[in-house]
């Protein structure tokens, strides 16, 4: 009787620590999620205060000089998001596949 309360338990620690590795799971993917479409949000205001600004001048340099730096801005922001990707990849493996007694 004694074992299959030990049994039990480890089963229900077992169960436990599942749902626990699914809860931290789902809220790195939240969190993916959030990060992106903060970037997207940012990305579109930079563009908003850049055409704002190309509509109040009239001249071919500063609409070079606009597009330019939204294009900087906008690599800059894709070489964040690509460099944050594989540690995030590389915590959601590790969790995953690491067996806890």
């Amino acid at each position: 009787m004694d074992a299959n309360r030990r049994q039990g338990g480890i089963q229900q620690l077992l169960a436990a620590e599942q749902e626990a590795q699914q809860i931290v799971n789902a809220a790195r993917s939240a969190r993916l999620r959030q990060a992106k479409e903060e970037a997207e949000r940012e990305i579109a205001e930079y563009r908003a205060q850049m055409e704002a600004e190309l509509q109040s001048g009239d001249s071919g340099a500063n609409v070079k000089r606009l597009e330019q730096e939204t294009d900087t801005k906008i690599a800059q922001l894709k070489e964040q998001a690509a460099n944050v990707s594989p540690e995030v990849i590389q915590m959601l493996l590790r969790h995953v596949t690491t067996v806890k007694n």
